[in-house]
C-alpha cells in the first residue's frame, strides 16, 4: 500500500514540473538566453566602469582652468566623429535609441559596442554634463542583439532580449538589480503600460548582470546615505509640494532640452562641429558651476551626507542655490546631449531631483516649525524619484531605484506618494520621443494585431 502511494506521488511530483500550458521548451529557452545575455552585459558593463574610472582618475591630474574649459568640446567632438565614422548606424542616441529599435524592429549593428562605450566615455569623463546610463542601455540591446543573431531567434524572442538588454544595462550600473528589470518593461511607454512579455526574462538578465558586475566592482549601493524613516504622517502634506515642483521642473527640462535639440537639428553644420560647440557651451558653463561636470554625482553626496549633520557649512546650499544648480545642469545638459553628444539625459534627471528636493527640503526647514522634523537629505531622495518618473515616465522604477541606489527602503511611501502625483500631474511628457503612449500605439504591436 505504501510503496504504491510512494509510486504515484513519485509520478505526480514528476509530472508537476512538466504541467500547465505555460510550460514549454520555449519559455524556458527565453529565460535561459536572458540569463546568458545577463552575463554578457554584466561584463561589457564592467568593463565600461572600467574604462569610466580609468579616464576619470587622467582627467583628475589636469588642473589648468583653461584646458578643464576646452576638454568638454575635445571630448564631445572625438565621441561625435566615433560615433559617426564607426557606428554605422542612423539612431544611436543611447536610451532612445533602444526603445526607438523596440518599436521599429531595427537593427543595432555589434560595432556600437565598443563605439558607443569609448566615445561615451570621452564625452562625458572629459566633461560633458550626460550620464551613461543611456549609452549603457543601448549596450544592453547591442548585446541582445548579438544573442538573438548566435542563436538564430526570430522577432519576438529579438524584442523580448532587446528589452531584457535595457534593463541588464541598468541594473548593473547603478547596482539596482530589481529597478533595472522593471525599467526593462516599463521604459517603451509613457503611460502606466508595461511591456509584460519581456518582464520576467528581464528579471533573469538583471539578475545575472548584476551579479557579474558586482564581482568585479563590489556590492555597496551607488550612493552612501545614512538611515531615515518615514514616521510622520503629516508629512505628506509637504511632499505633495514637492511634486507639485517636481512637476514644473520637469516640464521646464523637457521642454528646454527638446528646444535645444531643434535648434542643433536645425544648424546645417557637420556633427563633430555641432558637438563641439556643445562642449564648449558646457566649458564655459562649469567655470561658475563645476558641479555640472559629469553626471553630477557629487551633489548627491553632499546631499544624503552633509544635509544630515548638524554644520552649516557650505555643503549646505539655500534653495535659491539650489534652483540655480538645477537651471544650469539642465542647459549643460541640453547642450551636451541635444548637439549630439555621446551621454544620457537619466541620470542628469536623477540629479535635478535631488536639487529640486534639497532646495525644497532646506525652504521647508526654514519656513516650517522645528517639531515639522524636515531633513532636507530625505526630500533629496524623494525629489529623485519624483523627477525621474515624471521626466522619463519610469513611475516603479523611480521608487525602486532611488532604494537600492541609497540602501535605504524606509522612505518607500513618500516615494510612492510624490511618483504618483508627479507622474499623473506630467501629463505624458517625456524626455524620449521615440516613446510611445501604450501597447496599442506601437508599430510593432499594430503590425501584430492588423
Amino acid at each position: 500500500m505504501s510503496r504504491g502511494l510512494s509510486k504515484n506521488l513519485s509520478l505526480a511530483s514528476w509530472k508537476f514540473f512538466f504541467s500547465g500550458s505555460g510550460m514549454s521548451f520555449r519559455t524556458g529557452r527565453y529565460f535561459i538566453e536572458a540569463a546568458l545575455l545577463g552575463a554578457v552585459t554584466g561584463i561589457v558593463t564592467a568593463a565600461f566602469e572600467w574604462m569610466i574610472v580609468y579616464m576619470d582618475e587622467a582627467v583628475g591630474l589636469v588642473t589648468n582652468p583653461w584646458a578643464r574649459f576646452f576638454l568638454p568640446a575635445l571630448g564631445a567632438c572625438a565621441g561625435a566623429l566615433l560615433i559617426s565614422r564607426f557606428a554605422r548606424v542612423e539612431h544611436a542616441r543611447g536610451t532612445d535609441s533602444a526603445v526607438h529599435a523596440f518599436h521599429q524592429d531595427a537593427d543595432i549593428p555589434r560595432t556600437v559596442i565598443p563605439v558607443k562605450s569609448v566615445a561615451s566615455v570621452l564625452t562625458v569623463s572629459l566633461g560633458g554634463s550626460a550620464g551613461y546610463e543611456g549609452p549603457v542601455t543601448l549596450l544592453g540591446a547591442a548585446c541582445g542583439r548579438v544573442i538573438t543573431r548566435l542563436f538564430h531567434l526570430d522577432r519576438r524572442a529579438a524584442r523580448i532580449l532587446l528589452a531584457a538588454g535595457v534593463g541588464a544595462g541598468i541594473a548593473a550600473l547603478f547596482r539596482a538589480p530589481l529597478a533595472g528589470a522593471i525599467f526593462g518593461a516599463e521604459i517603451f511607454y509613457s503611460s502606466s503600460d508595461l511591456e509584460y512579455e519581456a518582464l520576467l526574462p528581464s528579471f533573469a538578465a538583471s539578475t545575472v548582470s548584476y551579479t557579474v558586475f558586482a564581482c568585479f566592482w563590489g556590492w555597496e549601493p551607488l550612493f552612501a546615505m545614512p538611515a531615515k524613516h518615514f514616521e510622520k504622517g503629516l508629512h505628506l502634506l509637504p511632499y505633495f509640494g514637492l511634486a507639485l515642483i517636481i512637476t514644473f521642473g520637469a516640464r521646464f527640462y523637457i521642454a528646454f532640452f527638446r528646444w535645444m535639440e531643434n535648434v542643433f537639428r536645425r544648424f546645417k553644420a557637420p556633427v563633430w562641429l555641432k558637438a563641439t560647440i556643445g562642449g564648449l557651451a558646457v566649458g564655459a558653463i562649469a567655470l561658475v558651476c563645476p558641479f555640472i561636470h559629469g553626471a553630477g554625482y557629487g551633489l548627491v553626496d553632499l546631499s544624503f551626507v552633509g544635509s544630515t549633520t548638524e554644520s552649516h557649512g557650505w555643503w549646505r546650499m539655500a534653495p535659491l542655490c539650489c534652483a540655480a544648480f538645477f537651471f544650469l545642469k539642465i542647459v549643460a545638459t541640453s547642450f551636451t546631449v541635444g548637439s549630439g553628444g555621446s551621454g544620457g539625459v537619466f541620470a542628469p534627471a536623477l540629479v535635478c531631483g535631488c536639487a529640486l528636493g534639497l532646495g525644497t527640503g532646506f525652504w521647508y526647514q526654514d519656513v516650517l516649525p522645528s517639531w515639522a522634523g524636515i531633513v532636507p537629505a530625505e526630500f533629496a531622495l524623494v525629489g529623485m524619484a519624483g523627477f525621474l518618473a515624471s521626466t522619463i515616465r519610469v513611475p516603479i522604477t523611480a521608487i525602486v531605484m532611488v532604494a537600492e541606489i541609497s540602501g535605504n527602503h524606509e522612505l518607500l511611501m513618500p516615494a510612492m506618494w510624490v511618483c504618483g502625483v508627479a507622474f499623473w500631474l506630467n501629463n505624458g511628457w517625456s524626455l524620449y520621443r521615440s516613446q510611445v503612449h501604450d501597447r496599442e500605439s506601437s508599430p510593432i504591436h499594430a503590425a501584430r494585431a492588423g
